[in-house]
């Protein structure tokens, strides 16, 4: 098979035409605010109660981390896989529920 250079190229339309032809924004579309403007969300909003308790609280329990090590090389650290499979199909649940609202 041969493949052989077509006398007529492709030409992209001008951008007079593209705009002709894209259709008109929609009036509930929403755009980002254009640059220089500023937005401010109260300090009622839900979200900075959970920034202050996040920044708060500890990122790992040091004494928690050093039982569990303990427990290990003691080899006394036992698994729960059952409650391990169902926290992990509550979480999981948790998802779906939120995504559908």
């Amino acid at each position: 098979m041969k493949i052989e250079k077509s006398s007529n190229p492709y030409i992209p339309p001008s951008t007079g035409e593209l705009s002709a032809r894209t259709p008109a924004a929609k009036p509930t579309e929403t755009h980002p605010p254009a640059p220089g403007v500023s937005v401010n969300i109260g300090s009622s909003n839900p979200i900075h109660s959970v920034e202050s308790t996040v920044a708060s609280a500890p990122s790992v329990d040091a004494k928690k981390v050093a039982d569990i090590k303990q427990a290990i090389s003691e080899g006394r650290f036992q698994i729960n896989s059952s409650a391990i499979a169902d926290s992990l199909i509550n979480d999981v649940n948790d998802l779906i529920t939120a995504d559908k609202t």
